[in-house]
């Protein structure tokens, strides 16, 4: 098994060190499903949630999340992000979310 990268010879945690490694445009591309009742679906996909768009909701915290990587996965390298894009799409059985985040820099 290969040993992971931020684990030192002394099993002690570590952030990797970047500092020799040239810049590199990255893509990173994620996609998941949420199966809803269909009753949640119907109001979600009208619009009748009285306290706003879920989906365009959905969408902006998955922004927000993209923005706070590195302080919310420990070793992550902070990485100034140059686009993020987040669409939840109302489908038959749920939602589908797909994330596109792009940056350019040293990334471990």
């Amino acid at each position: 098994m290969k040993k992971l990268s931020h684990i030192g010879d002394d099993n002690r945690p570590s952030m990797v060190d970047v500092s020799n490694k040239p810049p590199q445009k990255r893509t990173a591309t994620a996609r998941g499903f949420i199966k809803l009742q269909p009753e949640t679906l119907a109001l979600i996909s009208d619009n009748k949630i009285k306290k706003g768009n879920v989906l365009l909701t959905a969408e902006l915290a998955g922004v927000q999340a993209a923005k706070q990587t590195s302080n919310l996965i420990p070793l992550c390298h902070p990485l100034l992000l140059s686009k993020i894009d987040v669409k939840a799409t109302a489908e038959e059985e749920g939602v589908a979310v797909e994330s596109i985040v792009v940056c350019t820099g040293q990334t471990g």
